[in-house]
């Protein structure tokens, strides 16, 4: 097995279970609601923290056949959304949880861009281009979102869904990809 066929295996199974746990995550964060209770601001900070294993395991498993480096700045962000939405649901509220969520939605998404398309040659990857470009605009959204009266959290929520459904796009794909890069030649 190549390295990069490795790679597009370890990345195909992280992608199903990042799909599992983002749609998973949504639901809970629909259960609990708009409000930030306890259970909300551990779901809020737990996301991004998810994101930074996520972010590990794929630097490990990807770091003999491609550069890297995105997926380190995509931990540090992360870690410091983490932090940083845990601040702000103490000091400021939903409001300022959509802020913090919203700028690590677009930087994070700028970097699931770069990345993405450094992996294109690999198969499956225009989910993960097309998603980070989204994440973008619904970071954007989500800091505008933040000044208006009755800001909740509800469409962080659907920016989870949304992501695991091309998490599993994506990894259905890359394993669409594998298989016909290994197809035998049939006998004549």
């Amino acid at each position: 097995m190549t390295a990069t066929s490795s790679t597009a295996s370890s990345l195909r199974r992280l992608y199903f279970v990042r799909a599992a746990f983002a749609l998973v995550w949504a639901v809970l964060v629909g259960v609990t609601g708009a409000e930030l209770g306890p259970v909300g601001i551990a779901l809020v900070v737990l996301y991004p923290l998810f994101d930074v294993a996520a972010a590990v395991v794929d630097a490990r498993s990807s770091k003999r056949s491609q550069n890297v480096l995105g997926l380190y700045v995509n931990i540090a962000v992360s870690l410091a959304a983490s932090f940083g939405i845990a601040v702000a649901a103490g000091a400021s509220g939903v409001p300022g949880v959509l802020r913090v969520w919203g700028a690590w939605a677009i930087v994070s998404g700028i970097v699931q861009l770069v990345v993405g398309v450094g992996r294109r040659r690999m198969g499956g990857q225009w989910p993960m281009i097309l998603s980070g470009g989204l994440s973008v605009g619904a970071g954007t959204s989500f800091v505008l979102m933040a000044s208006q009266p009755g800001a909740a959290l509800t469409g962080v929520a659907g920016y989870a869904a949304l992501g695991g459904i091309f998490f599993l796009v994506s990894a259905i794909r890359l394993g669409s990809a594998m298989k016909s890069s290994v197809r035998v030649p049939s006998a004549v």
